[in-house]
């Protein structure tokens, strides 16, 4: 186990830009809260650090889009953002705000620091701006198509698609995402952090001190970067929402975000240590400090290659020991989307699920995205519940208190002879503390949650191999030794799942009446639960999940995929005019469908028999994957009566049916709100 005594754990500040959804928490979140919970477990000094991340175009944008400000933007997402984390059990020691007083003066002061030192290159370059609107278009105001791959709907700092970061000035046949335009080139003056001079020193601290502990798709990104050649990178933009730039000809420019951002674990570092009495300093100046940076992918660049060049620049504090980037999780075969809806959101979620967030948390880390893209499938989620929480897990903790206080009236009994079996099933519950914490070292939290789901394993092999509730018939001494076993086991797992599931882990303390052990405890004291102790009754840890409840999230998940495809249609654009008289050529009259078949061999066609007024003709439609035969007999239409008949096939057609579609895809007809006499004209 880590024999770091502190050790101070980030975690990617989200953009209060909108709600959490389950990509965020399985790429970030559960992953950091598990590592940190797990080291206080062992008694380690180790604080998560996190805060909104609140300046920035993503900010600025949003707050154009709903028509408010972008201070109004920030107190409503933040406010939504910090209760989906406490919701959801993720520990963190401070979660600030980059808005803040704090977190202003300790990135200008940072600034200040590098500019003083001359670490800044200062030039005057052309930028893109958008003339109607009087602005220069960074970041997120400006797509295009990436220099890289192509993707025509690449980001002005970061194409989506490949990954690769770049200037707004890089893209092909820019667009500004405020007006449309295409925009101009402007001269404008900005503060640069030359990357180039601090290649050598990146490339052996990443590539050579980390290439055995550092995950490969970490250094595989890294390694693109500095084999590219890195470049001087601007860290000062021309907005009006950010922390000001704090030196002399600064006016109407602000610290980029992504100078600004990872700064913010600082000062809410600092934020913590004045509210707690702690000496902030110990926590990112002190060499024997364990720094660990949890993020995605997207992020890597940033935290291995920008952030860590600043600090070494600045010089007076430690770099990250580790960055364990996951990667992407997409939601039943998408890639998630947030302005296409396509997300479980953490609020809703808790909406459908009450009280089931170690359900999702356990589900998360099972199928982690650690080192390629992993897929949520709601099926998935509920055979993770049905299957194994609640089959293996909850079943082993409910047939353990159900027979302690059948047999015992809930009091530990006290044990006899142990046979081999006792012993070697004691032994292998030692093990787990160790073996469980060597997942979490190595940041294999996928594997370290199958680990612990293995301990619930032991418990209901030994139980299904020794049968107590057949032992008691004519050996109450030996069932005695078989439940106080049982009963070590049970409580091993209330200590060992709390990383994983605080929540069960709680439960399951308070229905065993303790709460003595510590994680070491587990692998070093030979009873974790006294003889004569007494325990609570028994509840259930977890309950099924219905296929019902299933299908009601895949049917919302439907609903999205169609309202998307629905406002991805494209209106035709309008034909050319045509004059009054053209129009009244047009013989429209309202018919009643009198017969209906399928035309043979055809998927689309059905035989209409419409009675018009005029007379009863044959109108060939290509309705029929919208409509049956039967359902529609009896249906009023509006009918073009004067289109002149053609053949469709082998079937004389004598007019057209008018028809639209609808948003779910489905054809609608065009008929009278009230019942009309057929023959009646159109008009």
């Amino acid at each position: 186990m880590s024999s770091s005594k502190k050790i101070t754990v980030t975690s990617a500040l989200p953009y209060t830009n909108g709600p959490i959804h389950i990509g965020h928490l399985a790429g970030v979140y559960v992953p950091a809260d598990i590592y940190t919970r797990y080291h206080r477990a062992i008694g380690n000094d180790a604080i998560h650090i996190c805060g909104s991340d609140e300046h920035g175009v993503a900010i600025s944008m949003k707050a154009k889009k709903e028509g408010i400000t972008p201070q109004q933007v920030i107190d409503k997402y933040d406010a939504i953002i910090r209760k989906s984390f406490e919701d959801f059990g993720i520990s963190f020691d401070n979660y600030s705000r980059t808005s803040r007083k704090i977190h202003h003066e300790t990135a200008s002061d940072f600034f200040k620091k590098l500019y003083n030192a001359n670490d800044f290159i200062e030039e005057t370059t052309e930028q893109l701006y958008d003339e109607e609107v009087n602005q220069f278009l960074a970041d997120r105001f400006v797509i295009g198509t990436c220099p890289k791959c192509g993707n025509e709907e690449s980001y002005g700092d970061q194409c989506e698609k490949c990954g690769t970061s770049h200037n707004a000035t890089d893209l092909i046949n820019p667009k500004s995402t405020i007006t449309g335009n295409t925009p101009t080139l402007k001269k404008t003056k900005h503060w640069f952090l030359p990357l180039d001079k601090h290649e050598s020193f990146l490339r052996e601290w990443i590539l050579e001190n980390h290439k055995n502990d550092w995950k490969t798709n970490v250094l595989g990104q890294c390694k693109s970067w500095l084999d590219d050649g890195l470049k001087p990178r601007a860290v000062t933009r021309d907005l009006d929402w950010g922390i000001p730039v704090p030196v002399e000809n600064g006016e109407g420019k602000v610290l980029y975000v992504w100078f600004d951002a990872p700064i913010g674990y600082i000062s809410s570092t600092k934020e913590w240590a004045e509210r707690e009495g702690k000496n902030w300093e110990d926590y990112w100046k002190d060499e024997n400090t364990k720094l660990v940076h949890f993020i995605g992918k997207d992020n890597i660049v940033f935290h291995c290659i920008i952030f860590p060049s600043m600090l070494k620049a600045h010089g007076d504090y430690i770099l990250p020991d580790n960055v364990p980037a996951n990667e992407f999780l997409n939601l039943e075969g998408n890639k998630l989307s947030t302005s296409k809806n396509w997300a479980v959101w953490l609020h809703e979620y808790l909406e459908d699920f009450p009280n089931q967030q170690d359900v999702l948390r356990y589900t998360l880390t099972a199928n982690a995205p650690e080192n390629k893209d992993n897929d949520f499938t709601w099926k998935d989620f509920q055979a993770k519940n049905n299957n194994e929480l609640v089959a293996i897990f909850g079943n082993f903790i409910n047939r353990v208190v159900v027979l302690t206080n059948k047999y015992y009236d809930g009091e530990v009994p006290t044990p006899n002879n142990l046979l081999d079996i006792d012993k070697n099933t004691l032994n292998e519950l030692a093990k787990y503390p160790d073996d469980i914490a060597k997942s979490i070292e190595l940041y294999r939290f996928r594997e370290a949650s199958q680990k612990l789901m293995d301990l619930a394993r032991l418990g209901n092999k030994y139980l299904a191999d020794e049968e107590p509730w057949k032992v008691i018939k004519n050996d109450e001494e030996r069932v005695k030794t078989i439940m106080y076993v049982a009963l070590q086991i049970a409580t091993g797992l209330s200590v060992l799942c709390e990383p994983f599931l605080p929540f069960t882990a709680k439960k399951l303390k308070s229905i065993l009446n303790t709460n003595n052990n510590s994680w070491n405890d587990v692998s070093e004291k030979s009873t974790l639960l006294e003889s004569g102790h007494k325990i609570g009754k028994a509840e259930l840890l977890f309950n099924k999940i219905e296929d019902k409840e299933i299908e009601a999230q895949l049917a919302k998940l439907e609903a999205t995929k169609l309202a998307n495809e629905q406002a991805n249609k494209t209106v035709e654009p309008q034909k050319p005019t045509i004059e009054f008289d053209d129009f009244t050529k047009m013989d429209i009259r309202v018919g009643t469908i009198l017969e209906a078949e399928k035309v043979a061999k055809t998927k689309k066609l059905l035989k209409l028999k419409v009675n018009v007024g005029v007379d009863t003709r044959t109108i060939v439609s290509g309705i029929a994957e919208s409509f049956s035969p039967e359902e529609i007999i009896g249906q009023q239409v509006s009918v073009l009566c004067n289109l002149a008949p053609r053949k469709i096939r082998g079937i004389e057609s004598q007019g057209m049916i008018l028809m639209t579609d609808t948003p779910n895809g489905k054809l609608a007809f065009i008929s009278p709100s009230e019942n009309a006499n057929n023959g009646s004209e159109v008009s």
